[in-house]
Protein backbone atom coordinates (compact mmCIF):
# COMPACT_ATOMS: atom_id res chain seq x y z
CA UNK A 1 0.00 0.00 0.00
CA UNK A 2 1.41 3.42 -0.92
CA UNK A 3 1.14 6.65 1.08
CA UNK A 4 -1.86 7.97 -0.84
CA UNK A 5 -3.79 4.74 -0.18
CA UNK A 6 -2.96 4.82 3.52
CA UNK A 7 -3.99 8.47 3.88
CA UNK A 8 -7.22 7.90 1.92
CA UNK A 9 -8.25 5.23 4.47
CA UNK A 10 -7.93 7.68 7.38
CA UNK A 11 -10.88 9.89 8.21
CA UNK A 12 -10.53 13.60 8.95
CA UNK A 13 -10.63 13.05 12.72
CA UNK A 14 -7.81 10.48 12.56
CA UNK A 15 -5.71 12.75 10.37
CA UNK A 16 -6.24 15.70 12.69
CA UNK A 17 -5.21 13.56 15.68
CA UNK A 18 -2.12 12.27 13.84
CA UNK A 19 -0.94 15.73 12.79
CA UNK A 20 -1.59 17.08 16.30
CA UNK A 21 0.60 14.34 17.79
CA UNK A 22 3.25 14.93 15.12
CA UNK A 23 3.36 18.65 15.89
CA UNK A 24 3.60 17.95 19.63
CA UNK A 25 6.47 15.50 19.11
CA UNK A 26 8.26 17.88 16.75
CA UNK A 27 7.97 20.75 19.23
CA UNK A 28 9.39 18.53 21.97
CA UNK A 29 12.38 17.55 19.79
CA UNK A 30 12.84 21.16 18.64
CA UNK A 31 12.88 22.44 22.24
CA UNK A 32 15.43 19.81 23.26
CA UNK A 33 17.65 20.64 20.26
CA UNK A 34 17.56 24.36 21.04
CA UNK A 35 18.34 23.73 24.70
CA UNK A 36 21.22 21.32 24.06
CA UNK A 37 22.77 22.72 20.88
CA UNK A 38 21.21 26.18 20.29
CA UNK A 39 19.98 25.26 16.81
CA UNK A 40 16.83 24.56 14.81
CA UNK A 41 16.74 21.75 12.23
CA UNK A 42 14.32 20.47 9.59
CA UNK A 43 11.87 17.92 11.01
CA UNK A 44 13.51 14.86 9.48
CA UNK A 45 16.91 15.82 10.88
CA UNK A 46 15.28 16.14 14.31
CA UNK A 47 13.62 12.73 14.12
CA UNK A 48 16.52 10.66 12.80
CA UNK A 49 19.96 10.27 14.34
CA UNK A 50 22.71 11.06 11.82
CA UNK A 51 25.25 8.74 13.49
CA UNK A 52 22.79 5.84 13.31
CA UNK A 53 22.22 6.55 9.62
CA UNK A 54 25.96 6.49 8.93
CA UNK A 55 26.34 3.24 10.85
CA UNK A 56 23.43 1.65 8.95
CA UNK A 57 25.15 2.62 5.69
CA UNK A 58 28.36 0.91 6.82
CA UNK A 59 30.38 4.11 7.19
CA UNK A 60 33.25 4.40 9.66
CA UNK A 61 32.93 4.81 13.42
CA UNK A 62 32.01 8.34 14.47
CA UNK A 63 30.80 9.42 11.02
CA UNK A 64 27.50 11.29 10.75
CA UNK A 65 25.21 11.89 7.76
CA UNK A 66 22.29 14.31 7.85
CA UNK A 67 18.92 12.90 6.81
CA UNK A 68 18.69 15.55 4.06
CA UNK A 69 21.76 14.07 2.30
CA UNK A 70 20.90 12.21 -0.93
CA UNK A 71 23.08 9.13 -1.42
CA UNK A 72 23.20 7.08 -4.64
CA UNK A 73 25.18 3.98 -5.57
CA UNK A 74 28.39 2.72 -4.00
CA UNK A 75 29.54 5.30 -1.44
CA UNK A 76 32.25 4.43 1.12
CA UNK A 77 33.06 6.81 3.96
CA UNK A 78 35.78 6.48 6.60
CA UNK A 79 35.66 7.25 10.30
CA UNK A 80 34.93 10.56 12.06
CA UNK A 81 33.66 12.25 8.90
CA UNK A 82 30.88 14.84 9.04
CA UNK A 83 28.54 14.97 6.05
CA UNK A 84 26.42 18.10 6.28
CA UNK A 85 22.84 18.88 5.37
CA UNK A 86 21.50 19.17 1.82
CA UNK A 87 24.40 17.30 0.24
CA UNK A 88 24.53 14.87 -2.70
CA UNK A 89 26.86 11.85 -2.69
CA UNK A 90 26.73 10.11 -6.07
CA UNK A 91 28.45 6.75 -5.93
CA UNK A 92 26.99 5.37 -9.16
CA UNK A 93 30.56 5.19 -10.51
CA UNK A 94 32.10 4.62 -7.07
CA UNK A 95 32.74 7.28 -4.43
CA UNK A 96 35.21 7.06 -1.53
CA UNK A 97 35.56 9.67 1.22
CA UNK A 98 38.34 9.23 3.79
CA UNK A 99 38.61 9.67 7.54
CA UNK A 100 38.23 12.95 9.46
CA UNK A 101 36.66 14.92 6.62
CA UNK A 102 34.21 17.80 6.77
CA UNK A 103 31.77 17.79 3.85
CA UNK A 104 29.93 21.10 4.26
CA UNK A 105 26.30 21.98 3.60
CA UNK A 106 25.18 21.89 -0.02
CA UNK A 107 28.21 19.95 -1.34
CA UNK A 108 27.61 17.75 -4.40
CA UNK A 109 30.11 15.00 -5.25
CA UNK A 110 29.55 13.06 -8.48
CA UNK A 111 30.94 9.90 -10.03
CA UNK A 112 28.89 10.07 -13.22
CA UNK A 113 27.56 12.59 -15.68
CA UNK A 114 24.86 12.58 -18.33
CA UNK A 115 26.32 15.24 -20.65
CA UNK A 116 26.85 13.03 -23.72
CA UNK A 117 23.56 11.23 -23.10
CA UNK A 118 21.69 14.55 -23.03
CA UNK A 119 23.32 16.20 -26.05
CA UNK A 120 22.99 13.01 -28.12
CA UNK A 121 19.26 12.88 -27.52
CA UNK A 122 19.63 9.81 -25.32
CA UNK A 123 21.74 7.81 -27.80
CA UNK A 124 25.03 7.90 -25.89
CA UNK A 125 25.41 6.31 -22.46
CA UNK A 126 26.03 7.99 -19.12
CA UNK A 127 29.73 8.29 -18.27
CA UNK A 128 31.09 6.88 -14.98
CA UNK A 129 34.42 7.22 -13.16
CA UNK A 130 35.36 6.68 -9.51
CA UNK A 131 35.74 9.81 -7.40
CA UNK A 132 37.86 10.03 -4.24
CA UNK A 133 38.15 12.54 -1.42
CA UNK A 134 41.21 11.69 0.74
CA UNK A 135 41.40 11.78 4.53
CA UNK A 136 41.59 14.97 6.60
CA UNK A 137 39.95 17.11 3.92
CA UNK A 138 37.71 20.15 4.27
CA UNK A 139 35.16 20.65 1.48
CA UNK A 140 33.55 24.09 1.80
CA UNK A 141 29.86 24.91 1.39
CA UNK A 142 28.29 24.46 -2.05
CA UNK A 143 31.32 22.84 -3.67
CA UNK A 144 30.64 20.65 -6.71
CA UNK A 145 33.11 17.84 -7.44
CA UNK A 146 32.88 16.30 -10.92
CA UNK A 147 33.16 12.59 -11.76
CA UNK A 148 36.60 11.02 -11.75
CA UNK A 149 38.26 13.65 -9.57
CA UNK A 150 40.85 12.47 -7.03
CA UNK A 151 41.47 14.76 -4.06
CA UNK A 152 44.56 13.91 -1.98
CA UNK A 153 44.76 13.82 1.82
CA UNK A 154 44.73 17.08 3.76
CA UNK A 155 43.18 19.26 1.05
CA UNK A 156 41.09 22.37 1.60
CA UNK A 157 38.47 23.23 -1.03
CA UNK A 158 37.01 26.74 -0.80
CA UNK A 159 33.29 27.46 -0.82
CA UNK A 160 31.40 27.55 -4.15
CA UNK A 161 34.21 25.87 -6.07
CA UNK A 162 33.70 23.65 -9.11
CA UNK A 163 36.34 20.91 -8.98
CA UNK A 164 36.74 19.25 -12.38
CA UNK A 165 40.32 17.98 -12.07
CA UNK A 166 42.40 16.11 -9.49
CA UNK A 167 44.65 17.70 -6.84
CA UNK A 168 47.58 16.33 -4.83
CA UNK A 169 47.68 15.94 -1.05
CA UNK A 170 47.90 19.17 0.94
CA UNK A 171 46.48 21.38 -1.80
CA UNK A 172 44.46 24.49 -1.08
CA UNK A 173 42.09 24.95 -3.98
CA UNK A 174 39.20 27.16 -4.96
CA UNK A 175 37.37 28.83 -7.79
CA UNK A 176 35.24 27.82 -10.73
CA UNK A 177 36.87 25.91 -12.22
CA UNK A 178 39.00 25.14 -9.17
CA UNK A 179 42.71 25.95 -9.26
CA UNK A 180 45.63 25.63 -6.86
CA UNK A 181 45.71 28.54 -4.40
CA UNK A 182 48.94 27.78 -2.47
Amino acid sequence: MNRAEIISKLNDQELEKFFGLFQLLRKSFEDAMREQHVRSLPSMDLFFDRWERAKALGYGEGTSVYDSCCIFGNVKVGKNTWIGPFTVLDGSGGLTIGDNCSISAGVQIYSHNSVQWAVSGGVEKYEYAPTTIGSNCYVGPHVVVAKGVQIGDGCIIGANSFVNKSFLAGSKIGGSPARLLN
